[in-house]
């Protein structure tokens, strides 16, 4: 019966993943900035701002391990879902359907959902040994539809930080879920083509700046977020439909920002990624746009 309820949960995380696109963008110490594409694969633009295709396949989600600590890793079975790890420093681990994050301990940190009741925040060390860090009630939308971890974050200090549809969380170094922000509403959301409005704002890919300053990308309204360490939220950019943010990374005082054109399609072929910045300024610019 367990096996059946693991394989069922892994359906759905499947089918869930299948209706939106990747949401994952880093950028590595040495400013190359890696992106997913869920039509194509990984890219990353070099220092010479050319666009590279990098081995690994399309999936959704991706977290980078600078060290290369879990390059050889071996990686739990989970029925319908799937991490594989790529390239050496930096190693891409990739996620098929739900989000990845490799701690200040090297290690790497995804969710599980247990039932319909709680979701645990599962640790894998570099040595492939599992253990769970975290554990926190599971969330329902108003419709009844389970709430899933959208986007998750790790900071030097030992913290996760998490979304789901319309709210932020904090997990500290030593497991404590806390709550920063929830019920968010987007000022002038404008709602984006394929993404259903149940979700709310639709927060999914966060990062975080050295001075606790969060920034979410709220891909049912077409906006990034920034949320202050007072918890003060505030639209930063704005883009333009059928184009919307799913994911953001911080680095050298600069936003970089992943953004899709969303279609009400399920052809991964039409979802166009394209990466812009918000620079130290406040001005932005447009990195990098792929084609098919």
């Amino acid at each position: 019966m367990r096996r059946l309820i693991g394989v069922l949960l892994g359906c759905l995380f499947a089918a869930a993943a299948l209706a939106h696109p990747g949401a994952s963008i880093h950028v590595a110490a040495d400013g190359r900035i890696y992106f997913v594409d869920t039509g194509g694969g990984m890219f990353v633009v070099g220092r010479d701002g050319k666009l590279v295709r990098q081995p690994g396949p399309a999936f959704h989600w991706f977290a980078l391990d600078e060290t290369s600590g879990l390059a050889k890793t071996r990686w739990p079975s989970i029925p319908g879902s799937e991490i594989t790890a790529v390239g050496t420093r930096p190693t891409i681990v990739l996620s098929s359907d739900f989000p990845v994050a490799v701690g200040s301990d090297g290690a790497l940190y995804y969710p599980r959902l247990v039932g319909e009741t709680r979701w645990e925040i599962v640790r894998v060390a570099p040595g492939g040994a599992l253990s769970v860090h975290a554990r926190f009630p599971a969330m329902k939308r108003s419709d009844g539809d389970m709430q899933y971890v959208n986007g998750m974050a790790a900071t030097p200090d030992g913290a996760l930080y998490f979304s789901h549809d319309r709210s932020v969380h904090k997990i500290d170094a030593k497991g404590k879920v806390t709550t920063l922000v929830r019920d968010v509403v987007v000022p002038g959301c404008t709602r984006i083509p394929g993404v259903e409005s149940k979700v709310g704002p639709y927060l999914r890919g966060l990062d975080v700046a050295p001075n606790g300053t969060v920034f979410i990308a709220a891909a049912g309204c077409g906006a990034v977020l920034m949320i202050s360490p007072k918890w003060v939220i505030t639209p930063v950019l704005r883009s333009a439909p059928p184009y919307s943010p799913t994911a953001v990374a911080v680095a050298n005082g600069e936003v970089y920002v992943l953004e899709y054109l969303h279609t009400n399609s399920d052809d991964r072929s039409e979802w166009l990624p394209r990466v812009r910045k918000i620079t130290s300024k406040g001005k932005v610019e447009v990195v990098v746009a792929t084609t098919r």
